[in-house]
């Protein structure tokens, strides 16, 4: 939906923003550099939580890799908070400015429980109360914060970029991916390997050094910012509109009629998609443009309900996945071992040099011109579809062959055997939340940018808790036939691969689903 041309923007000083003074590459650049440095922090404590939980905690592998999925899911979750808080009440500055200090205090508070041995529990003993209430309480303002960082600070970028040149928009989120991938890298093998030789305390005082620094540079570039004022909520008009479409869907052809000779013949083409939101117009307090706007948030949501089974696949790199690497062999030469999650290092280092190459390629795909349309993006998120399916193929084959071994010839398999899946299922993420990202702020209306563009991260929380349910009704089926595929404690006695071949069957299924809504768009 790029007919947004005509919005006015401010400087930080509420007067009209200055072309070439005000936003462009510089502006959107920080933010890059910002979105990178909170992704480190974010991803490093996301992948060595559920370590953590076990080791420190001591809670069992099922309810850490929960607790894990639960967080992952509630701080993508809370994308939709923050993104109708930029949206309505607050600029996306002043929104990342509050929930980074959010998260900012519950990393600290979670540093100060790893760094007092009276706050973490004793050898064997799970946490007590009071230990229990610490840890739950950092976690979850760790989530909150995420949320609204992530719902502002993609959308305050783009915001950056003048409309009207549609090609560097895409340019942006490109490397806004680029970005967050670097942080993923940065922080799967620098923090990690720190973490590893020093401990948690010493990662966790890394992790508040990095996001206190992100919090000053973004707030640096206060000066070079603009700022657009949000004009209420977005989500009290959708409401209003679907009301009033719903009371008057029983109103005469007539009526219609003069309903539709309210609309300019230039604005009939999207009309073939939920006409029945027309008839809100007959409610003369009601434009068209807010009915159009109604119409194009509702069209994104197929798309964005078709990616949830995707996101459930990615979950499990940062839970079972790192269960399995706990008990392969880990080691590459003599006396060096691989952290697990450090795994991702190697997908991560093939899309930092795919993005720039894609992004050449996806211009030539384009046919040369300036402006990827709708289609490209949706083709680029099906392709993450497909790939995902593959990856839980490979996945389950790998952990069958993992348990044959242990089982049946006492050896442990190379923890490299990992890399396919940590691979496919990698670069899936990259072509489908990239082209989400992209997709959602470029077709959305102007006053929904950030709530949106949330869409993109909010399918990655349904999929985190998608995989918690379905760890839970899977073993609740199975442990009815006599045996739980994810029960217990021991995953060499677990069926972790027949899971994985459910999540493959699972999202093939997804994947026909979301190619009928997307030639549907």
């Amino acid at each position: 939906m790029e007919n947004d041309m005509d919005e006015k923007f401010e400087d930080w000083k509420g007067k009209e923003a200055i072309s070439g003074k005000h936003g462009g590459i510089r502006a959107a650049s920080i933010v890059c550099v910002v979105v990178m440095m909170e992704n480190i922090v974010f991803i490093a404590n996301g992948f060595s939580f559920v370590k953590y939980f076990m080791g420190s905690m001591h809670y069992s592998p099922a309810i850490a890799a929960n607790m894990v999925t639960n967080f992952m899911g509630t701080s993508f979750l809370l994308t939709l908070f923050g993104g109708f808080i930029a949206d309505s009440f607050l600029t996306h500055f002043t929104t990342f400015i509050i929930f980074c200090c959010i998260e900012l205090m519950g990393l600290i508070l979670l540093t100060f429980q790893a760094h007092n041995p009276k706050l973490l529990p004793e050898k064997g003993k799970t946490p007590s109360t009071l230990q229990s209430v610490i840890l739950f309480i950092g976690l979850y303002a760790m989530a909150t914060g995420t949320g609204g960082i992530k719902a502002s600070l993609p959308t305050h970028g783009g915001d950056q970029i003048d409309r009207r040149n549609p090609r560097l928009i895409s340019r942006f989120f490109d490397w806004l991916y680029f970005s967050i991938c670097f942080g993923c890298l940065l922080a799967v093998t620098v923090v990690l390997w720190i973490e590893e030789k020093k401990g948690w305390m010493c990662s966790f005082d890394i992790s508040v050094g990095i996001l206190a620094s992100a919090l000053c540079i973004f707030t640096v570039g206060l000066p070079f910012y603009r700022f657009k004022r949000p004009n209420g909520s977005p989500l009290k008009k959708i409401a209003i509109v679907i009301i009033s479409a719903a009371r008057n869907r029983n109103k005469s052809d007539l009526d219609e009629e003069m309903m539709r000779s309210l609309i300019p013949s230039d604005k009939n083409i999207g009309h073939n998609k939920l006409k029945w939101i027309d008839k809100a117009m007959l409610n003369k307090n009601i434009s068209e443009t807010e009915v159009e706007e109604t119409r194009t948030f509702l069209g994104l949501l197929p798309i964005f309900g078709s990616t949830i089974v995707m996101s459930c696949c990615v979950a499990q790199l940062s839970t079972f996945s790192a269960q399995q690497g706990m008990l392969m062999n880990k080691k590459l030469f003599r006396s060096f071992e691989i952290p697990v999650p450090s795994l991702n290092a190697i997908p991560l280092i093939f899309m930092l040099f795919s993005i720039p190459l894609y992004e050449f390629f996806g211009k030539k795909i384009s046919l040369g011109n300036n402006n990827r349309s709708s289609s490209f993006n949706l083709k680029r998120i099906g392709l993450g579809l497909a790939l995902s399916s593959v990856s839980m193929a490979v996945a389950a084959i790998v952990e069958a062959k993992r348990k044959h071994e242990v089982v049946h010839n006492n050896f442990r398999i190379s923890v490299l055997w990992l890399v396919f899946q940590y691979l496919m299922l990698s670069v899936s993420d990259m072509l489908t939340l990239g082209g989400m990202l992209e997709f959602f702020y470029r077709e959305a209306p102007s006053n929904m940018k950030s709530i949106s563009t949330a869409l993109g991260w909010c399918s990655t929380a349904f999929g985190f808790f998608l995989s918690t349910t379905l760890v839970e009704v899977t073993n609740a089926v199975t442990g009815r036939l006599g045996h739980q595929w994810l029960g217990g404690e021991d995953l060499n006695k677990a069926r972790l691969e027949l899971f994985y071949v459910l999540l493959c069957v699972l999202n093939t299924l997804n994947l026909l689903n979301y190619i009928f809504w997307a030639k549907r768009y």
